[in-house]
């Protein structure tokens, strides 16, 4: 019999991606409420109590409402895709690579990593746990990302406003994703994180400089390298990349990806190094990453429909 699946927020951009990679899946039947019951507070309450899984696809209050809703003695597990829940007691971080794979598959209650924090954790926290890099660097995480991150205000700002070609923000440094980035690296103080949207709908790259000559105690380029290889051994879905010659490139005609891809990029005397993520915001970043950890919390193979 197939699980029964509630998305939350469907009619959102992370919700309809989900919903695209659970199309023609035997495996799960998604519960839908029509427009008239969507934003009905007995309609939603009962879709997500009776369901098997719930996917919330919601900004951070209504994730925290949505959870609410949830009667103590459900059997729903959660995964919420939204900033809510990702340092809070209780809940797992949906990072399976990271956190371990049976800690995913075995939880009631799942939180999906952000897209930035994705690519910076991948990189910083299994250096962090190997002592190849000190956790009480003050790190700065530079980022840019495609604009349907930003949901759908900012996908029409993008597409109404063809001359923007560059937008920097979270100015004040408070940006939601620095908190699970330093916990979940186990960092003494937060990362200095300075991401920006371009005018492509989907990708990014995320990067940490390192002035090596400066780290005390910090491991060498080619350590990193291949340490990192080796705490994401065969994983089909985190690859370390070939290393390219003069350039990494977003394209604006990509195509839909749940692959994160990993580099550590050096000087020649090895006294600086930029580790660099490449993936995709909407893919490994948010609903690639929820489908990996549904697939994992029933029983079933990580990487069934996903784009890899």
């Amino acid at each position: 019999m197939s699980a029964t699946v509630f998305i939350d927020g469907a009619a959102g951009t992370t919700g309809l991606e989900i919903a695209d990679r659970l199309a023609g899946r035997s495996e799960f039947a998604l519960v839908a409420l029509d427009e008239a019951r969507r934003k009905d507070a007995s309609a939603r309450r009962e879709a997500l109590n009776e369901a098997d899984f719930a996917i919330l696809c919601l900004p951070d209050d209504a994730a925290r409402e949505a959870v609410a809703l949830i009667d103590p003695a459900s059997k729903v597990r959660v995964i919420d895709a939204s900033t809510a829940h990702r340092v809070a007691p209780g809940w797992v971080f949906g990072f399976p690579e990271v956190i371990g794979h049976s800690v995913v598959a075995e939880a009631k209650r799942v939180s999906n990593p952000g897209c930035y924090s994705t690519g910076f954790i991948a990189l910083v926290a299994p250096l962090v746990r190997a002592g190849l890099l000190p956790a009480d660097w003050p790190y700065t995480c530079n980022a840019v990302s495609g604009y349907s991150g930003g949901g759908k205000a900012l996908i029409a700002r993008f597409e109404d406003d063809t001359d923007i070609a560059w937008r920097g923000y979270a100015l004040g440094l408070g940006h939601k994703h620095v908190p699970e980035m330093q916990d979940r690296c186990g960092l003494t103080l937060p990362p200095l994180f300075s991401p920006a949207v371009i005018p492509a709908h989907r990708g990014m790259v995320v990067e940490v400089p390192l002035p090596l000559a400066a780290m005390t105690g910090a491991g060498t380029p080619e350590a990193m390298r291949e340490w990192l290889a080796a705490f994401y051994g065969a994983s089909r879905i985190v690859r370390m990349g070939r290393e390219p010659d003069a350039e990494l490139l977003l394209r604006r005609s990509a195509e839909p990806g749940d692959a994160l891809e990993l580099h550590v990029f050096a000087s020649a005397d090895g006294s600086q190094a930029r580790l660099v993520a490449v993936l995709d915001n909407l893919g490994k970043g948010a609903s690639g990453a929820a489908v990996q950890s549904l697939n994992l919390m029933a029983g079933l193979d990580e990487t069934a429909g996903l784009r890899l």
